[in-house]
Parts: structure tokens; sequence; C-alpha cells
């Protein structure tokens, strides 16, 4: 079932679900084919990468691994972990945080 994806680059969101729930961060990379984010130290993995150029260093390093869409709320400042929902301001479409009302 595909659906808009609400959630953007640098949005500040919370897992509700999974093994790394309750940490926030900001979202790094939207993968909307997949219908994943990438957030900012969260989700942690292990990924083996090889030395480009003599003074790069290989081995094993820790990357942010992707997370599915569903898995995580956006964090408005005010209201905290709410839905994403869409209004009109005069002509404009924006983002409000459904809870809270205010704007993203």
């Amino acid at each position: 079932m595909e659906g808009k994806i609400k959630i953007r680059k640098n949005d500040t969101v919370e897992v509700i679900a999974g093994s790394e729930k309750g940490k926030r961060g900001t979202v790094l990379r939207v993968l909307p084919e997949k219908n994943q984010v990438i957030i900012q130290g969260v989700n942690m993995g292990k990924k083996a990468m090889r030395k480009r150029s003599q003074q790069d260093q290989g081995g094993i390093a820790e990357i942010e691994m992707p997370i599915h869409i569903s898995n995580v709320m956006i964090v408005g400042k005010k209201s905290g972990v709410s839905r994403i929902g869409y209004k009109m301001d005069g002509d404009k479409k924006v983002r409000f945080c459904r809870k809270g009302g205010e704007v993203l």
C-alpha cells in the first residue's frame, strides 16, 4: 500500500516500535521507494569499509541503518510526539502537528 511520506529530511522524530523504541533523532535521509528513513544516532549497524586511499582508514565502521517509516513519529517543539496533518495557510499547503496544532 503506497501512501505519501509525510516525514522529511531534518525533521525530529521518535522511534515508537522495535529495539530502538524511545530514541529521538534527526532524519538524515528519506528512502521513499522502500518507505524507510535513516535517523542520526539510531539503529546503528556495523559495516566493513575498504581503504580508498593511503591516508584513509579501512576496517569496521558503525553507520546508521534504515528504519521503516511506520516505526517513527514526528516530534513537535511544544506538543511532543504527534501525527502529521496538512492544512491551507492562505494559498500555501503546510504540515502541522495534530496534537498541538503547531506548523512544522
